[in-house]
């Protein structure tokens, strides 16, 4: 009698100590989704620039369609090294999706200024009503 007894003590005892994971993998899923849904992710130009400096620059808009100039005067948008014509076509694009969307030309500070108000140009005539010229703050503040 004390034999089977045992056995069944034993047997609840191992019961006991498992442990049931879904909920804790349904949680782990539930918080990558909040993270990945919370997440801004910023498409970059494509080239590295070095910009001005200004005293009154300002954070760049995270949504806002970027424009650079390289240093040899090439226009990049999205990654992609385009010409005006392209260039106007990606901004009409993309204020279609956005009516009130910014553009923001990165120019490098030894760009060609004639580029530079090409781009500025090609922007507005795609119906870009807020084109900033992006510039870095002084270090020396």
């Amino acid at each position: 009698m004390f034999k089977s007894m045992r056995k069944s003590r034993k047997n609840d005892s191992r019961s006991a100590a498992t442990v049931n994971l879904a909920p804790l993998i349904d949680m782990v899923f539930i918080l990558l989704i909040f993270f990945l849904v919370t997440t801004t992710f910023i498409k970059d130009t494509g080239v590295e620039v070095t910009r001005a400096t200004a005293a009154a620059a300002t954070p760049l808009a995270p949504d806002a369609l970027r424009i650079s100039i390289a240093r040899s005067g090439a226009i990049y948008t999205e990654g992609d090294r385009v010409d005006l014509d392209t260039l106007e076509q990606s901004v009409r694009r993309f204020l279609s999706d956005r009516p009130h969307g910014a553009v923001i030309v990165i120019a490098d500070k030894d760009a060609p200024s004639g580029g530079v108000v090409d781009v500025m140009d090609a922007a507005k005539r795609a119906g870009a009503a807020h084109v900033s010229l992006a510039a870095d703050l002084p270090t020396n503040r």
